[in-house]
Order: structure tokens, then C-alpha cells, then sequence
């Protein structure tokens, strides 16, 4: 049997029959690698291997453009199990495909410091595009990568010389549709046309708790053909139809599409076929054996790959690295046609950004919000960035994330998410993902309450994703509670690996872009007022620059008596507190900490300089819950906050209903003096 490619050097067939009893041993291999790794962890979900492993074979084999030889190849196809709970059929896949997962990281599926985790982990192991298992998260990265691919390819692209050209596959599930996220991310979809992304559902009929009707009964192909997506309904089984509709779906250019897969979890299992105890626990050793029978496999052969099946996915690598070499002759002589655009595409997928861009400045004598602040950034931004994408979720206005200049320089640069705060933080993860662009979304901070799981897998894939937030506290005044952040500064803060930034006016507000375009290991929230706040005089404070290091001293005085500690808006506050305390004779230092995570960065030695310790005498005020404060006050300290929910009225009046006022923290301060 030989291969060779197609055509259009994208899909690959063989000479004889599209799939032969080597290709139904390599099914089969699938499928009792998964039940032999779940059933060694005693842990793990068998049933969607063993239901998906035709329709994924398929696709993996016949359609997917991929280079297990380099698995960062920029041009490949992604490939993204969204179902993360069967995680079992990616690693055996990579495997036998010849990503560097060797048959012992199999066997050690689930175990401590292993490369095959109980859900996929991006950044662990090869070939996995993304970290799955929140149901509905990869779904959603996927619209993501697919509008990175559309928007470089807008971009790069030159008659002739189609560089960027590659599509994005995820592999879904029935409880993914149920999910809130995949009908926000799929009625996108379908709104901008992504014509290069298509899901293949697995269509099982079962959940944990059973029957999926017993909590879902819509028509799931009407309400995608109402999304404008390309529907398609296969048995999942049969593999020829999978490749069927699979090459239909490639023929779309102006929508998504939806195969759905109508498959059997647990297939092949006796007993277990069909039901709930297929989906997260293991068969039992009985079912295993039981199983392997069913299948025409050897009961004893425990994680055992034929040497005919090693033979055939060696084959399709092959075809893999003669893909990406295609393309490698192709970008050179993209490079030597238009040298420019090849420069700045490097640029962008080696994530490379300018260091010129022109810092906009700010009249001392105009308070402005740093949001407004935080608009003047992305101006200058967009004309030095290309790649810089972003929107908000309907509220642009609010948010001033939309570059105002040149119609035709940000032209398919902007996304208007709609009333979708979940599925932008997470189309903004498969942005970052998918390279080649810097990705960015607004919207209020007490939105990101619907985001948080985006939010939280951007920082465990340690993602460059910007999360502007503005109307930040109490200060957005006449909105009242239901928009007033209290507790959500708190709750960003114990993310790990998100850098928090609320800066203290406009000239930090730039400090702060440069801070997040700078970091390369992880996400950034920008946390940003809705009110106008004063541009404070740097000649007669430190620079903004000690933003960078998450906390620094303000302004300081001789000998001083008590450290006032705050962050953004607030900050205005505590340093007329300082000077109303200078004027009783009590000596304090400001200290301005709008990065909690960048300061505990900094050495001991530093931190020390800021808050010794020997100053025991603090107040932190803050327009936000307190109850992390106790770090930076200790036992002898007051932490001035809101601990309840806000209330409705002008801002001026909502701070002095809470007593954030300088009378009060100068009343604070004398207390922590007694």
C-alpha cells in the first residue's frame, strides 16, 4: 500500500481502498490502548475512545495536515479534543502518530509528573493544542484559532502565495452543547463565517447521569443550521462517511461546520455499551478482556501496537513532514517576493513585538479615567502592532478598546464579541494559542465573574492574553450594586500566574500596557476606572515606572511614622491624606501597590525598602473587599474598604457612604498611632 497526496497537497489517500484491515487494526489499537491505560490508572473516562476512535482516526489520518516531527509548525491544521475527559484517545493518537509519547507515558496515564494527565494540558505534552476538560473551553478556543487563521491570512496572504492556510478541528460533546459557552461561541461563529472551523460532535445520548434526555432535547442540528453553520449528521461509526463529511465540511468558505457524529460510548464493550458506567470510570478488568474479545483482539496483549499499525501511522508522518516542507519552500519564496510582510509574519509568530512604539502623554492639569488612559495606549498601540486584535463584549464605548484611526489600517482587527463575556475569554485564549496575534477583550470587572474559567485556563496555559476591566469599583457610581465590583479584585488575585494591574492614573495606565505586552509567561488584567481621576506630577512623585515592579514608595518623608498603602483611584485619596497628616505632625510614606503578584516577584531586599517591617503603623485603603489585606497590614493595621455591596448614587457620595474619604483614612491613621 503507498500514499501520496492529494492534489491540493492537503489530504492524503491511499492507492487501493481508502481504509483496508490495517487501518481497522489501527482503530482497534486506539481502542484497547485507552481501555489498557484507564484500567492500569483505575481511573479515567474509556467510553469516548471507544466511541470516537473511528471518526478520529479518520481525521487524523486523512484530513489533518500536522508534522508530529514538529508539533509548533505554524501552517499545521489544530486539532483540539474539547471533550478533555477523553483524553485516552488524543494520547494514543499522538503516539502512534509519533509525537515524542513513548508507550511508557502511556502506561503511566494519570500518575504524578507523567505527560499524560487525566485531561490535556498544553505545554506538557506534544501535540496537545490546548488545556481541556472545562467543558465547552476548547470549543471556544477553537472559534479562537480559527479567527487567527482568517484574520493572518487576510493579512499575509498574496496572490499565489497562500502562507497562511490551515484549519481548526475540535472534537465535542454531548455535554458541551449543553453548556452555556458553546452557544455563545458557536452563534459567533456563524455570525463572522469562519469557514475553516469545524467541530465533529460526538453524539452519544449519554451523560454521568444517563440518558441525555433527561435534560436535553433540543434539535441540535436546527439550532446550528439557525447559527449559520454547515450541518451534517453521520453514523460515527463508519468511517468513510466521517471522510465524507469531513471533505464537505473543507468545501465551506463563508461558514462553520457541525459533523455530527452519532456514535456508541463504550463501543464494543458487552455490558457497559450505551450506558453512563461507560463514560467516567474504568470497564474492570472482566470488561477489558471481555471487550478485547468483542473487538477481535488478544485479551492478554496489554498496551501491544502491532508493527503493522506502527508502520501505517509512519506513513502518514511522512506525508506530515512533506507537508510542512511544501509549505517551507513556499515561505521562502513568499520571503523573496514581499520581504517586508515575511519580516513582520516571522515576527509575529516568533511572538515578537516593537519596543518604539509612542507613549502617548497626558496634560497635568485634565483628570482622566483610566480606561480613557487605557484608549490613548491602544491608539498608539494599533500603529505600531499589526497584530494586536481585540474588541470588547459590547461595550466599546465603555471600554474605549477600539482604535479610532484609519478605518483601513484596523480593519478586521476589532471584534465586536456581542453579550458573550465567557466565550471572549476564551476565543481570546485560542487567539494566544494559535500565535501570530496579541490578543485582547474588555468589559466591566464585575463581568469577569462570567469569564473566570477563561480567565483561569489562560494563567494555567500561561497565556499573553490582555483582559481589560474597566468600571472597576464602587466608583462607577449610579449603577448601584449589580455593577459595583466588591469581592472581584480579591478573586482575580488568587488565580495564579494572572498579573493583576489597577493602576493610579493615566501615566500608569501606560506602564501597565508595557508591563502586559512585556510578559510572555501568562495572562495580564487590566483593572481601570470609569471616573476621571487626576494625572498625578511625576516631577514631585517617583516615576510610573515603579509600576513594573507590582509596588514602590510614592512619595516619602523623612522618618516616617506610618506607611498609607493603596491602589488606583485610591491612591489620589491617601496622598492628601499624607499631607493631612503632615499638617498634624505625623510623618507617612505612600506606597503604591498596583500589582500584588509583581511585587512579591521582586527580591526580599526590595520588598523590605517598601514596607519594612519595622513600620508596623499601616492603612491600606482600597475601594474593595479587605480580606486579603491583612498581609500588607499585619495585626496593627486597618484596612479602610467596602466589605458589603454597594449602593446607587453619584460616585463622590457612594465613597463618602463608605468613609473612603482623607477625613477617614486620616482617622484611620491616628487610630493605628494610639
Amino acid at each position: 500500500m503507498t500514499m501520496t497526496l492529494a492534489p491540493d497537497k492537503t489530504i492524503p489517500f491511499l492507492a487501493t481502498d481508502v481504509f483496508d484491515a490495517t487501518d481497522e487494526l489501527a482503530v482497534t489499537t486506539i481502542r484497547a490502548l485507552a481501555m489498557d491505560a484507564v484500567q492500569q490508572a483505575n481511573s479515567g473516562h474509556p467510553g469516548l475512545p471507544l466511541g470516537m476512535a473511528d471518526a478520529a482516526y479518520a481525521l487524523w489520518t486523512r484530513v489533518l495536515k500536522h508534522n508530529p516531527r514538529h508539533p509548533a509548525w505554524f501552517n499545521r491544521d489544530r486539532f483540539i479534543l474539547s471533550a478533555g475527559h477523553g483524553s485516552m484517545l488524543l494520547y494514543a493518537l499522538l503516539h502512534l502518530g509519533g509525537y515524542d509519547l513513548c508507550l511508557d507515558d502511556l502506561k503511566r496515564f494519570r500518575r504524578l509528573g507523567s505527560k499524560t494527565p487525566g485531561h490535556p494540558e498544553f505545554g506538557l505534552t506534544p501535540g496537545v493544542e490546548t488545556t481541556t476538560g472545562p467543558l465547552g473551553q476548547g470549543l471556544a478556543n477553537a472559534v479562537g484559532m480559527a479567527m487567527a487563521e482568517k484574520f493572518l491570512a487576510a493579512r499575509f496572504n498574496r496572490p499565489g502565495f497562500d502562507i497562511i492556510d490551515h484549519y481548526t478541528y475540535a472534537l465535542v460533546s454531548d455535554g458541551e452543547m449543553m453548556e452555556g459557552i458553546s452557544h455563545e461561541a458557536a452563534s459567533l461563529a456563524g455570525h463572522l463565517g469562519l469557514g475553516k472551523l469545524i467541530w465533529l460532535y460526538d453524539s452519544n445520548g449519554i451523560s454521568i447521569d444517563g440518558p441525555t434526555t433527561l435534560t436535553f432535547t433540543e434539535d441540535v442540528a436546527a439550532r446550528f443550521a439557525a447559527y449559520n453553520w454547515h450541518v451534517q449528521s453521520v453514523n460515527g461509526h463508519d468511517k468513510l462517511a466521517v471522510l465524507a463529511a469531513l471533505e464537505n465540511a473543507r468545501a465551506q468558505t463563508e461558514r462553520p461546520s457541525l459533523v455530527i457524529a452519532r456514535t456508541h460510548i463504550g463501543y464494543g464493550s458487552p455490558h457497559k455499551q450505551d450506558t453512563a458506567k461507560a463514560h467516567g470510570e474504568p470497564l474492570g478488568e472482566d470488561e477489558v478482556r471481555a471487550t478485547k474479545l468483542n473487538l477481535g483482539w488478544d485479551p492478554d496483549a496489554k498496551f501491544f501496537v502491532p508493527d503493522t499499525v506502527r508502520a501505517r501511522f509512519a506513513d502518514f508522518a511522512r506525508w506530515g513532514a512533506l507537508a510542512e516542507n511544501e509549505w517551507q519552500d513556499r515561505f521562502a519564496a513568499y520571503a523573496d517576493s514581499f520581504p517586508e510582510l515575511a519580516r513582520e509574519l516571522e515576527h509575529a509568530m516568533a511572538g515578537k513585538l516593537p519596543e518604539d512604539w509612542a507613549s502617548p502623554t497626558f496634560a497635568l492639569d485634565k483628570p482622566l479615567a483610566t480606561r480613557a488612559a487605557s484608549g490613548a495606549v491602544l491608539n498608539a498601540l494599533a500603529a505600531r502592532v499589526p497584530t494586536l486584535v481585540g474588541g470588547s463584549a459590547d461595550l466599546t464605548p465603555s471600554n474605549n478598546t477600539q482604535p479610532k484611526d484609519a478605518p483601513g489600517v484596523f480593519a478586521g482587527r476589532y471584534i465586536h464579541f456581542g453579550v458573550r463575556e465567557h466565550a471572549m475569554g476564551a476565543i481570546l485564549n485560542g487567539l494566544a494559542l494559535h500565535g501570530g496575534v496579541v490578543p485582547y477583550g474588555g468589559t466591566f470587572l464585575v463581568f469577569s465573574d462570567y469569564m473566570r474559567p477563561a480567565i483561569r485556563l489562560a494563567a494555567l496555559m500561561r497565556q499573553r492574553v490582555i483582559f481589560v476591566f474597566t468600571h472597576d469599583s464602587i466608583g462607577l457610581g449610579e449603577d448601584g450594586p449589580t455593577h459595583q465590583p466588591v469581592e472581584h479584585l480579591t478573586a482575580l488575585r488568587a488565580i495564579p500566574n494572572l498579573v493583576v494591574l489597577r493602576p493610579a492614573d493615566a501615566t500608569e495606565t501606560v506602564e501597565a500596557w508595557r508591563v502586559a505586552l512585556a510578559r510572555k509567561d501568562g495572562p495580564t488584567a487590566l483593572i481601570l476606572t470609569r471616573q476621571a481621576v487626576p494625572v498625578l506630577n511625576r516631577a514631585e512623585l517617583a516615576p510610573a515606572s515603579g509600576l513594573s515592579r507590582g509596588g514602590y514608595v510614592l512619595r516619602d518623608v523623612p522618618n516616617p511614622q506610618l506607611i498609607l498603602i493603596a491602589t488606583g483611584s485610591e491612591i489620589h485619596l491617601v496622598l492628601q491624606a499624607q499631607a493631612a497628616l503632615g499638617g498634624l505632625g505625623i510623618a507617612a510614606r505612600v506606597v503604591n501597590l498596583p500589582s500584588w503578584e509583581l511585587f512579591h516577584a521582586q527580591p526580599a531586599e526590595y520588598r523590605e525598602s517598601v514596607l519594612p517591617a519595622a513600620i508596623r503603623a499601616r492603612v491600606a485603603v482600597e475601594a474593595g473587599a479587605t480580606l486579603a489585606w491583612a498581609r500588607y497590614v499585619g495585626e496593627r493595621g486597618i484596612a479602610m474598604g467596602v466589605d458589603s455591596f454597594g449602593v446607587s448614587a453619584p460616585h463622590q457620595d457612594v465613597y463618602r457612604h463608605f468613609g473612603l474619604t482623607v477625613d477617614g483614612i486620616v482617622a484611620a491613621a491616628r487610630r493605628v498611632l494610639e
